[in-house]
């Protein structure tokens, strides 16, 4: 396989404004944390920001053009940039960031640029990170050092293709000793390979599932589901929502209903055998139960909601105890809670912030990144829509739709080529 790393001799990669660095008290390990559900287990975080927001302790800067959010292990955070070499030639990559010194530490090539830039947040395990590019590039690299290990291409040589233009977005599940990807085609709808040499495990061919939505892969990422002692991948790809089995690949079910035609992008939230998604472009959301039968899984519809009331376009949805907090509207993010299990609106409020808004919730409450850059802190209660405190994060070129992360009491707000870091828990 080809060997290739892309080293950037670039003398101003990051910039650092504060150097102030704790030590890690845990991991966000890859696309929407430890548990792919965008919910981080802090504590001790600020109840209310102060009128111009938390304090800004640093910002680096040479992370490229993207949407893709961060990833940290131990002292490192990695991401995904379009960047240039020392003759301004632009490759896509993965990027390693020293967060006690704010230096990047090494680039490795994924594939070729995008128009803006890559979107997939790498997945970081065992010394190893993934990362899907834009043209379909799988790579994984050591994490040390940047050292490509192996890399295969879900177009080339998976037959993958997307359902739109905007290629591809995915973030790599890494599940044991297998990383799943969903090229999208009718013969590998997903796959499973294995996680150190990429060898093909399996292939899933999901098929004909209904008559919404289009072939192709989608914008969403796979999480983990428990049916019983059936382990499943749960994923939105152009035609909806699929359950994989995890040993053999074989489609368990499938949900066409909330398919749209143009981008289906929402990481699917589960909780027991339920399963929430929604999608913009007037497809709306659902849920529906994942029911054990002798010799296969069925899944039976408990709700649709149509899209005026709610569909959730870019930055999807967290699961709060029994509720679902999520931003609703094509190109908006109206902050709304709703039931999850009867699907129930139990507030919708007028956004803080212009566009979409990727949400996140940490101790209590509820993150909102609007695509102008507004943050919001909302109360993560079904009593009633709480406003708490917003900020502006300073301008920046480009929608801010990299969703944030909240790890050892700061919060890593990604826009493009800059890095934000705020301390929220306060005391320095």
């Amino acid at each position: 396989m080809t060997m290739v790393r892309f080293r950037l001799a670039l003398a101003g990669a990051a910039v650092c404004i504060v150097v102030s660095a704790a030590t890690q008290a845990a991991d966000w390990p890859q696309w929407r944390g430890p548990k792919r559900d965008g919910v981080s287990t802090e504590k001790g975080l600020l109840k209310a920001w102060p009128a111009q927001g938390p304090k800004l302790l640093w910002q680096a800067t040479g992370l490229g053009t993207g949407y893709s959010s961060v990833a940290i292990v131990g002292d490192r955070l990695y991401t995904m940039g379009d960047v240039a070499d020392a003759q301004g030639s632009k490759r896509q990559c993965v990027l390693a960031i020293d967060l006690k010194t704010r230096k990047r530490l090494w680039a490795a090539q994924v594939g070729a640029p995008h128009s803006d830039g890559a979107r997939c947040t790498p997945t970081v395990v065992g010394g190893l990170v993934y990362a899907v590019g834009t043209d379909g590039d799988l790579v994984c690299v050591d994490a040390s050092t940047g050292r490509e290990v192996w890399r295969t291409n879900l177009e080339k040589n998976l037959g993958g293709r997307m359902m739109s233009g905007w290629r591809f977005s995915e973030s790599p599940l890494v599940d044991g000793d297998k990383v799943i990807v969903t090229p999208g085609s009718a013969q590998s709808t997903m796959v499973a390979l294995n996680r150190r040499t990429g060898k093909l495990i399996w292939r899933c061919a999901a098929g004909d599932i209904g008559q919404n939505g289009a072939d192709g892969a989608g914008y969403s990422s796979a999480v983990v589901a428990q049916v019983g002692d059936v382990r499943m991948y749960v994923q939105q790809y152009g035609r909806g929502l699929i359950g994989v089995d995890a040993a053999t690949g074989k489609l368990r079910w499938s949900y066409n209903r909330v398919a749209c035609g143009t981008a289906n992008i929402m990481t699917p939230i589960v909780k027991d055998r339920l399963v929430f998604v929604s999608n913009a472009y007037q497809a709306g959301a659902a849920c529906v139960r994942m029911v054990p039968e002798s010799s296969a899984v069925r899944a039976e519809e408990v709700y649709f909601l149509p899209p005026r009331t709610f569909q959730n376009h870019h930055g999807g949805v967290v699961l709060v105890g029994d509720y679902v907090y999520g931003g609703h509207g094509q190109n908006a993010g109206a902050p709304t809670c709703i039931e999850l299990k009867t699907g129930k609106v139990m507030w919708q409020a007028s956004a803080p912030g212009r566009g979409s808004a990727a949400v996140l919730y940490a101790d209590g409450k509820l993150y909102f990144r609007y695509e102008n850059g507004t943050m919001a802190l909302i109360e993560a209660s079904p009593a009633a829509y709480r406003l708490v405190s917003t900020f502006d994060q300073p301008s920046q070129a480009g929608p801010a739709w990299a969703h944030p992360v909240v790890l050892d009491g700061r919060l890593y707000l990604r826009h493009n080529d800059v890095l934000l870091c705020y301390n929220i828990r306060g005391g320095g």
